[in-house]
């Protein structure tokens, strides 16, 4: 429509619904006829966990390519699309499906429900006297793989005199705020089991003031809270195949922290506070929904090893290979992160220098001391 001799701001392109079938589910996606195959991937990849280039969308039998529109590509309202996804190109915990397995710690929760009154008197029955009188000695508590469903009281009972508690590989549930009672632990592991937000003392647990080591991967959890930052004499946190969407701002008060171990949870970022842990030597940030690190990551100068695959990072902070000199080990297998990317990083060169060495020196010590060891294997 013309007004006063000119002519009229052209009409914004449509936006269509189209269908895109993936997994056993049907994903519907609203999305500007003039967008490229390659927006449309982009929009899926939060929605499938595939990343782009390991997505591969088909229409009538045809494979679609990334520079060809929608339009162009003789899509409409309504029409169905077809994703397939290349082995290993995933970000987070894998594709989502319509009907994903159960995990593993869910399973033994199952199972454990299917055994017999028998079996679960036998779980709750009381430690006898010597075995806790030994614990007592020693101050070490050894309960892995006991098919324990709750804590024995046992364990409460014996009190300071206990440095280290081992529970993983169990089915239990529950982590109450008498685990405070044992104000001298120093390692606490709690990981393979069925623990969930709503039942774990995290009161409990952060007034535990002499603890080293805590485990907690592969359970069900969510939430790291603020209190975190009260673990002062931490060196060393597992929170792998949990649910966990974020870190605490306040991890930056976990200065003793020199492994960090977050892989398979649902980071979509971190904290730039994590800078201020300055005695991380190893961070495993593998599998999680990353797009981006802060770049405080420069201030950690005593890192040796990072663990970024499976994300969806298309960089890395800019000081990372200047600052961090010590790096030697850096893992980014399945990112969108080039090699011809890296080399244009400032410190690439050095960083290079000394990933190399170290893995001759791998390999020195593979051929000295294995017995079975042929110089010509490396043809096979």
């Amino acid at each position: 429509m013309e007004d006063g001799g000119g002519t009229a701001d052209p009409s914004p392109p449509p936006v269509i619904t189209i269908q895109v079938k993936f997994s056993g589910r049907t994903i519907p996606i609203s999305i500007n006829l003039e967008s490229t195959i390659k927006d449309l991937k982009s929009v899926l990849q939060p929605l499938t966990n595939v990343l782009p280039r390991g997505q591969r969308l088909i229409s009538k039998g045809k494979v679609l390519l990334d520079t060809m529109t929608l339009k162009d590509s003789e899509l409409s309202e309504g029409s169905k699309l077809m994703l397939m996804a290349s082995q290993g190109l995933h970000q987070g915990d894998g594709p989502i499906t319509k009907e994903a397995s159960l995990p593993s710690n869910l399973k033994r929760t199952i199972d454990a429900k299917r055994t017999t009154e028998y079996d679960k008197m036998k779980m709750k029955a009381p430690v006898d006297k010597s075995r806790s009188e030994r614990w007592k000695l020693t101050g070490v508590i050894a309960l892995s793989e006991y098919q324990l469903m709750t804590i024995p009281d046992e364990v409460w009972a014996c009190g300071p005199s206990v440095r280290v508690l081992d529970l993983s590989n169990n089915s239990i549930q529950e982590i109450s705020v008498k685990i405070g009672s044992l104000s001298s632990i120093q390692k606490l592991f709690l990981n393979a089991n069925d623990i969930l937000d709503k039942c774990i003392s995290w009161e409990g647990i952060t007034s535990l003031k002499s603890l080293n080591i805590l485990s907690l991967s592969q359970n069900h959890l969510t939430t790291l809270p603020s209190s975190l930052g009260a673990l002062a004499s931490l060196t060393q946190l597992h929170i792998a195949n949990n649910k966990f969407t974020s870190l605490p701002i306040e991890i930056e008060l976990l200065t003793q922290l020199q492994i960090l171990t977050a892989s398979n949870n649902r980071l979509s970022s971190v904290p730039s506070s994590i800078g201020n842990c300055r005695s991380l030597i190893e961070i495993d940030l593998s599998s999680n929904l990353l797009v981006e690190l802060p770049d405080t990551f420069g201030d950690l100068h005593n890192l040796k090893a990072l663990n970024l695959s499976n994300n969806g990072l298309k960089s890395l902070p800019s000081t990372l290979f200047k600052m961090c000199t010590q790096l030697s080990a850096l893992d980014l297998h399945n990112t969108e992160i080039t090699m011809n990317l890296l080399r244009q990083f400032e410190g690439w060169q050095d960083f290079d220098e000394r990933r190399r060495s170290k893995h001759q020196k791998q390999l020195d010590f593979r051929v000295g001391f294995s017995a079975e060891f042929d110089e010509g294997a490396d043809k096979n």
